[in-house]
């Protein structure tokens, strides 16, 4: 049984290295944000406003518990998830996590094109979005530093790159 969380920044690539980990090694795959969207109906943004951050973060929480007990998959969470509740100490007990760390300049060249796509960025300039990266960082390094494997998420740019990842991935996680 295989159980593999993957934490980090928006941006972080964990979607990504996500999919094709699970693909490389015949797993399912679970992007948490996309998976609450499914149940509910609704976009995370629609679930914010309806419900503020707390109710979003409840919601949250239920779906990491719900998918947390999923066997033989690869789970990417929501760049917040871990800081909530008891949520990266419930992911550590379920399975492997690993904590895709990204350079605040990679993230700021990634995110900068999907400031539309992402509400909490929207309208912020190119100064705000790389300060507003660095504060969210450095608030939420705590929670990222504790899980158990630190993985460099700055390589995913290219197939030949995300190929790479995955295969660096498997070996720092042995499988």
């Amino acid at each position: 049984m295989v159980r593999i969380f993957l934490t980090g920044y928006m941006g972080a690539g964990k979607t990504t290295l996500g999919k094709a980990f699970a693909r490389e090694l015949g797993l399912s795959f679970i992007d948490l944000d996309w998976y609450v969207e499914s149940r509910f109906h609704k976009t995370i943004a629609q679930l914010f406003a309806e419900r503020g951050e707390d109710g979003f973060r409840r919601v949250e929480q239920n779906m990491l518990h719900e998918v947390g007990e999923f066997e033989d998959v690869v789970i990417s969470t929501g760049g917040g998830t871990p800081c909530f509740f008891d949520n990266m100490d419930y992911m550590n007990a379920q399975g492997q996590t690993v904590f895709l760390d990204v350079d605040v300049e990679t993230l700021f060249r990634r995110l900068r094109v999907a400031t539309m796509q992402r509400p909490i960025l929207r309208g912020k300039s190119a100064e705000e979005l790389r300060a507003f990266i660095e504060k969210a960082l450095s608030d939420r390094a705590p929670y990222y530093t504790q899980a158990r494997y630190r993985f460099d998420g700055s390589q995913l740019e290219s197939r030949e790159q995300i190929a790479e990842s995955v295969r660096r991935l498997r070996e720092l996680l042995n499988l």
